[in-house]
């Protein structure tokens, strides 16, 4: 019941900005995502998708003011992450709503997988906005950060602007459903998690064999 007042209240806000905003809206809400998690790119995209099929906006149009504003949060969070203390980031983690468990749990993830952790965490809701920091925190080049962060958000910002235009009429029953693609996204991510576990011990099997 909490989780879909909360729902109710960030698709509430999507759909207010968007219609007041238009593209500017889709661009703004995608942005704040990236550094505080909040409204979400969820109710973002699918509600600009559902404008596109009232022919509002275009499709274009919302992917493109989509990414801008993913990537450009994206980025924020990562400036944040390496040029503000560690001590500061946390004592101040909260304001920004990124909990101490959230920031240690990206940092964790970070340290293990790097690269890959950064790609693949764009596809995971709310926890997405807490790894930027994290590799803004490790120092992780700027360029190859940005390169991650637009191939991961690319799939993602076009997959729910899509989805968000198919169903059109239908949008306020699907608003009812976000929490759904947050389990698609988590399941798709531990998938390629194991892949590369599996991949890692395989090649460490085969180093073996050769050094015999």
């Amino acid at each position: 019941m909490a989780l879909a007042s909360v729902t109710d209240s960030l698709v509430t806000l999507a759909t207010h900005v968007i219609n007041y905003l238009g593209l500017a809206g889709v661009a703004l809400l995608c942005l704040t995502t990236g550094v505080v998690g909040l409204p979400g790119t969820e109710p973002t995209m699918l509600f600009a998708g559902f404008n596109v099929s009232e022919g509002h906006l275009s499709l274009a149009g919302i992917i493109i003011a989509g990414l801008v504003g993913d990537i450009a949060g994206a980025s924020i969070a990562y400036a944040i992450g390496r040029f503000a203390s560690t001590e500061l980031l946390e004592r101040q983690g909260s304001k920004l709503h990124m909990s101490q468990r959230r920031l240690n749990l990206a940092h964790a993830w970070f340290e293990r997988w790097g690269a890959p952790a950064v790609f693949f965490s764009r596809w995971i809701p709310v926890a997405r906005a807490a790894f930027p920091y994290a590799a803004g925190v490790a120092e992780m080049p700027f360029w190859r950060f940005f390169t991650l962060v637009a191939l991961g958000s690319i799939p993602w910002i076009v997959g729910l602007a899509v989805l968000g235009n198919a169903v059109g009429s239908n949008w306020t029953s699907w608003r009812h459903h976000l929490e759904y693609v947050d389990y698609v996204g988590l399941a798709l991510v531990v998938g390629v998690i194991v892949w590369l576990i599996l991949r890692r011990r395989a090649n460490s099997g085969a180093a073996t064999d050769v050094a015999r």
